[in-house]
């Protein structure tokens, strides 16, 4: 017998977040449901006079202020986030590590790229003024799975570890990592993702990918799921959550906000739109046989929303594939349009949305989008108030990979 088939189910008890709209649950909510938009031009040093001028920066950030000097100066920007998300989602869920069971919290995140503008800084001392101007916190700065380890250092979180290394979609597959780790007898993890692509040479390696947008005006530069569609716009960010042990959380008061119904993944091969059909329906539908969900049970998509007019027609006929005659009337939404796609941390920001959705009942809408041109019943311009219980998240990417993430409504 498993341990989930014991009773033991992941349940979201805190959310954090670091995003372009806002720093903390409730400004991203507030932004998120109003539908606001804050792409804009990208304005961070160095980074100006390249051919990518749009994109979601966090402003309003201060990491001195959320962080300690002595972790501050051997992290990048990307672990700067993730820390203070991960310290907001454990304040949140009022949840107190035991100092005597330090084995029972473990630490899962996702990274696409790790940490760009650090790495950048060190090898510019280099090449200018040589190897003993290069900076001990090299080594571990810039590695996809310096978050991971910091939180874990810094929190005394000593239980399973991991980091995830599978594209945009390793956002979602981190929560399901957790989840595992959940279900065999951890009693809490700390999971998410954060990103800073926003540096110069981060920038450039970007621009390789055909599917970025290069439009220069903000409200025509990620326009998901229309004629107009021209990519996507980059973005810096992510969520962590604070999972639980259900049974655990509430035997000590905590609030149960989501659980994490069912979790797959699949893989397509890098830019093969139009494979990516068969490749998310199977997530979606494999997914859904997890939850013990039927499609007529979703009340809400959150769809990954790539902006590439190929994928977007291919995640329309996956949905309409896996959810069949349901998917003409599900609410689907796409609130990234208004922040940016943060690589790994854009779909754990669409989790924390979706867990907020739930919460307050109401499917938030697709900014800057208006005229779709697929069969989607996509929320523009306003939110729709709506009773909403499961709802499905989606994502890939543009390596391949495919993933879908069912989450129930939590019960006080």
């Amino acid at each position: 017998m498993t341990s989930r088939q014991q009773g033991r189910r992941a349940a979201v008890t805190g959310l954090g977040v670091v995003a372009p709209n806002g720093v903390g649950a409730d400004a991203f909510w507030k932004a998120t449901r109003q539908g606001v938009s804050v792409l804009d031009r990208i304005s961070r040093e160095g980074c100006t006079g390249l051919p990518l001028r749009i994109a979601g920066q966090v402003n309003g950030f201060d990491p001195q202020s959320a962080i300690d000097n002595r972790f501050l100066v051997q992290t990048d920007r990307f672990t700067h986030y993730a820390m203070a998300a991960a310290d907001l989602a454990v304040a949140d869920a009022g949840f107190r590590p035991d100092p005597e069971q330090p084995f029972a919290v473990g630490v899962v995140t996702a990274a696409g790229s790790g940490g760009g503008e650090f790495g950048q800084r060190e090898l510019q001392q280099l090449w200018g003024q040589g190897p003993r101007f290069v900076g001990p916190y090299q080594s571990i700065a810039w590695f996809y799975a310096a978050s991971t380890g910091q939180i874990s250092i810094r929190g005394g979180y000593k239980g399973p570890c991991g980091v995830v290394a599978s594209d945009e979609a390793g956002g979602l597959d981190a929560l399901a990592h957790a989840a595992r780790s959940i279900e065999r007898g951890t009693d809490a993890v700390v999971v998410g993702a954060a990103e800073a692509p926003l540096a110069p040479y981060s920038m450039v390696c970007q621009l390789g990918y055909p599917e970025l947008s290069l439009a220069e005006d903000a409200e025509r530069a990620y326009l998901p799921f229309t004629e107009q569609a021209c990519g996507f716009s980059p973005a810096e960010g992510g969520a962590m959550l604070l999972l639980e042990d259900e049974r655990t959380a509430r035997l000590r008061g905590a609030n149960v906000r989501a659980l994490l119904a069912g979790h797959a993944a699949t893989f397509t091969g890098p830019s093969r739109w139009a494979e990516s059909r068969e490749g998310l329906a199977a997530a979606i539908r494999i997914a859904l046989d997890e939850a013990r969900v039927v499609p007529e049970e979703i009340d809400v998509v959150f769809a990954d929303a790539l902006g590439v007019p190929a994928a977007d027609r291919a995640e329309a006929l996956a949905l309409a594939d896996a959810l069949g005659p349901a998917a003409e009337q599900v609410p689907v939404t796409a609130p990234k349009t208004g922040t940016g796609r943060a690589y790994c941390g854009a779909p754990m920001l669409d989790v924390a949305a979706a867990v907020l959705a739930m919460e307050d009942g109401l499917v938030p809408p697709t900014p800057n989008v208006t005229k779709v041109c697929h069969d989607l019943a996509l929320v523009t311009d306003r939110a729709r108030p709506a009773e909403l219980n499961t709802a499905l998240v989606l994502s890939r990417g543009l390596m391949g990979s495919n993933s879908a993430l069912v989450l129930r409504r939590g019960q006080p």
